[in-house]
């Protein structure tokens, strides 16, 4: 991977190099592959309650997924950007819902949950830029989601952790440390990866 020199920032800067050279049809048509194979997941047909994100950018876009799972009745708690970069949950009532938030992000305009609201999730869908063999997930750095497993752990709950991807995101190994978490699933356009977690 070009410019990568074995750290966490390195490969982020790299990743995010190779998410800007896509053309945003590319970005839609994977969002639609990615809602069919992430609604066709075990963790997720149960689920009376899904914690997702909405995706901006270049990110795999999750906004196919959230209306199929929004129109078919589950729960779908959307993340609240607070000023300490932590999270905070509202639910997910339709597109219409959606408002401009700071960091270009959209968020649900409906009533905060609280941090809280996380551990009554069935699955958590956390965005990613990179995930490897074993499971451990690499995020933007900005530990937002390192706090939500954090949380759920401490609460003592285990709702399946899934990210999604685009296939050349999947690597061997990716930089961690001790407070990273690793994640159950990872849906690309080219199949499921299952880790043993």
């Amino acid at each position: 991977m070009g410019g990568y020199d074995g750290t966490k920032r390195g490969l982020r800067r790299a990743l995010l190099d190779m998410r800007a050279q896509l053309p945003p049809d590319e970005v839609r048509a994977t969002g639609a592959v990615l809602a069919r194979r992430a609604l066709g997941l075990a963790e997720l047909a149960g689920a009376g309650t899904v914690a997702a994100y909405v995706s901006v950018g270049r990110e795999p876009s999750t906004h196919a997924l959230l209306d199929q799972l929004h129109a078919a009745g589950v729960r779908v708690l959307l993340p609240v950007l607070l000023p300490d970069n932590d999270l905070d949950w509202a639910p997910y009532e339709g597109s219409d819902g959606l408002v401009r938030a700071g960091r270009g992000l959209l968020e649900p305009a409906g009533p905060l949950l609280g941090p809280q609201a996380v551990t009554g999730a069935d699955a958590v869908l956390l965005p990613g830029l990179a995930v490897d063999r074993r499971g451990m997930r690499l995020g933007r750095g900005g530990g937002s989601y390192d706090r939500v497993l954090e949380r759920l752990e401490k609460a003592g709950v285990r709702p399946a952790r899934v990210v999604l991807l685009y296939g050349a995101e999947v690597l061997a190994e990716v930089p961690a440390e001790e407070h990273d978490r690793p994640v159950d699933v990872a849906v690309t356009p080219g199949g499921v990866h299952r880790f043993a977690t």
